[in-house]
């Protein structure tokens, strides 16, 4: 097994190298680590987080298996309380975030069921899936620093760089209420700890931020000049820069000499009261193997898996080191990073 570090910079030297909640989801599955011979025609419930490309996917695992998929959309924090307040009447069999920390969340308060699987074990690297094997990462993406191509030539090369002074009103970030802030600190945090990631946020703050609850009008912003650097996911680049090949915004890989860049996860697991456990599983399963490429594609992320090849845009960015080591503990320091947030009153 690759260290938490090593895993990313292998993975991402390789690819730049190769270039309202409601309609619920359903599938049908297999059993545990299952096989073709078992699988059955069905149904298979899903609540998504994830929703940008969802369908494409969906449709493929469909045709592929015989297996119905309905879903419903919704953020993973308003997912996470339907599924509490259904308990054992859910018609949920598997839950899908956006967000690691939503994952783990999901996971302590006893909602997800643990899921032994060759298939996915193989896939899925040990310190991207839960210890139980109550969740499992399918595709990743990095909150790195964003800079206008045209007027920066200095960007920061870490995140405590983004408080320098010279940043002041020329930064914009992503409120404090989204998970992707909350998980970001949450990172730092387990990195350098509470003491040190305060003063990282509190000279973002400093700076007088421009708050856009919206990463693709974030590196709009960028390019309109009303912000020169930001903090931003990889795969909002990497769809602006398929309809824009030209699109004036560098991307910076941030802590490469330390920790390494933030990493966050779509990820899955299936629900404890799932109607249709096996075809969850075959889902499941489906998603971190025949459909890994696809699944991670349609949003510009890379692969959970490392031998799968990411898509061309965002293999574009080069190699990296990842922070892959703060994906499990994102969910349990969530409370502490949202409170730090509130001290250092980051809006």
């Amino acid at each position: 097994m690759l260290t938490s570090k090593r895993y990313f910079k292998v993975f991402g030297a390789a690819v730049a190298t190769i270039g309202a909640l409601s309609g619920l989801v359903a599938c049908s599955g297999s059993s545990e680590s299952s096989s073709d011979s078992e699988k059955s025609n069905g149904l298979v419930t899903v609540y998504t987080g994830r929703h940008y490309g969802i369908e494409p996917v969906f449709e493929k695992f469909t045709a592929e298996t015989g297996i119905e998929v309905r879903f419903t959309t919704g953020g993973d924090p308003e997912l996470r309380a339907r599924l509490e307040a259904e308990g054992a009447n859910t018609p949920a069999d598997l839950v899908m975030t956006s967000d690691a920390a939503n994952i783990a969340l999901a996971s302590a308060a006893n909602l997800l069921s643990p899921v032994e699987s060759e298939v996915l074990a193989e896939a899925i690297p040990e310190e991207l899936r839960a210890q139980d094997n109550s969740w499992f990462a399918l595709s990743g993406r990095l909150r790195v620093i964003m800079s206008s191509s045209e007027r920066v030539t200095n960007a920061p090369q870490t995140y405590a760089e983004v408080g320098d002074p010279q940043w002041k009103g020329k930064l914009c970030l992503r409120p404090s209420t989204h998970p992707y802030t909350q998980s970001l600190v949450a990172g730092l945090i387990n990195n350098v700890g509470a003491v040190e990631a305060r003063k990282i946020v509190d000279s973002w703050v400093a700076n007088n931020p421009l708050y856009i609850n919206s990463d693709t009008d974030i590196l709009k912003a960028v390019v309109a000049g009303d912000c020169d650097i930001a903090l931003a996911n990889s795969y909002y680049l990497g769809r602006l820069l398929s309809e824009d090949a030209a699109f004036p915004v560098t991307l910076t890989w941030p802590d490469q000499k330390g920790n390494g860049a933030h990493l966050n996860i779509s990820a899955a697991g299936v629900t404890a009261n799932a109607p249709n456990r096996a075809n969850a599983v075959v889902l499941l399963e489906w998603l971190a193997s025949k459909g890994q490429k696809l699944f991670s594609d349609t949003n510009n992320e890379f692969p959970a898996d490392p031998r799968v090849e990411a898509a061309a845009v965002i293999a574009g960015f080069g190699s990296f080191i990842a922070d892959t080591k703060s994906v499990r503990v994102l969910g349990e320091l969530n409370t502490q990073a949202v409170e730090l947030l509130s001290a250092a009153r980051y809006e």
